[in-house]
């Protein structure tokens, strides 16, 4: 899977069909969920909040993962986005080697960087961008709202996690046509952040999760980190920021998130009232999902 090196940067039918899709009621294609050691191919638009995120150079060409959190709202990492370049969005992308019928591509109409994002002091944290698509993608089976977190929630250690993305499977490793998911339980802030471990580079508002044997890797950055929640239902908990700088599975060297739940307000205040309602809605009415 694929990541970017600490050194270098460290919504009457349609209606119900978006709340049903952002409260996580039902997946249509259940994630697989075995114990996975180094990773797999994810059962095709398991997870349909995954998107794609290409850049245009010669060709339009992957460089990040992202998560759509609202119909024109996509959420992914700050240190993927430079400025200048031009963006678009691939939802209900799961083989990039080929068309299967399911993708939908929207331009980027605007993007917005966390405003204390600062590429120069990764350890500092705030590593999050939201870009807006153009117009709403098609809410189906392959692309669906994600679920965010209760502002300030902190998961016990050892929760079980998914990171998803198409980096690469190794460190210097290919980079696979098909999504990726790999199990990565959470490895606590006090763990974290122990000296031999991450030490003073891990801030409380990040989540670190998995280590050794397997981790994210270059190409992962701005993707998903799913945790399913006590009530049955999957939440992105994570966004996929750094690894170590000398190899992607270091041992006592996880993977660390920006953590969604300690910046629940930004993300309203940017993506507008919609995200706040779902945000209050998912903390107070929570369901169990159909698995």
């Amino acid at each position: 899977m694929h990541l970017w090196s600490s050194h270098f940067f460290l919504r009457v039918n349609r209606q119900q069909t978006l709340i049903t899709a952002s409260l996580g009621l039902r997946l249509s294609v259940p994630p697989q969920t075995g114990r996975v050691v180094n990773g797999e191919d994810a059962r095709p638009h398991s997870w349909p909040w995954q998107v794609n995120i290409v850049k245009h150079g010669s060709r339009y060409h992957h460089t990040c993962g992202g998560t759509l959190i609202a119909p024109r709202w996509v959420l992914t990492a700050g240190h993927c986005i430079w400025p200048g370049d031009v963006y678009r969005v691939v939802l209900g992308e799961h083989d990039m080697s080929r068309q299967e019928g399911t993708e939908q591509v929207r331009d980027v109409l605007r993007i917005v960087v966390h405003p204390s994002w600062d590429i120069d002091h990764v350890a500092d944290g705030n590593d999050l961008a939201l870009l807006k698509l153009d117009k709403s993608p098609v809410m189906n089976d392959s692309v669906a709202l994600a679920c965010l977190p209760p502002d300030g929630e902190i998961l016990p250690h050892g929760t079980a996690c998914y990171i998803s993305g198409w980096g690469n499977l190794y460190t210097h490793g290919p980079m696979p046509d098909k999504l990726q998911q790999a199990l990565l339980p959470v490895v606590e802030h006090s763990v974290c952040s122990r000296s031999d471990w991450w030490g003073i580079n891990v801030k409380k508002t990040m989540i670190c999760a998995g280590g050794d044997d397997v981790s994210g890797c270059n190409g992962d950055s701005g993707g998903p980190l799913n945790c399913l929640g006590q009530d049955g239902r999957w939440f992105v908990q994570g966004v996929t920021s750094f690894v170590s700088s000398r190899v992607c599975n270091e041992v006592k060297k996880p993977t660390v998130f920006t953590r969604t739940s300690a910046f629940a307000e930004w993300l309203s205040q940017v993506t507008e009232p919609s995200l706040l309602f779902r945000l209050r809605l998912n903390a107070a009415s929570p369901r169990t999902a159909s698995l």
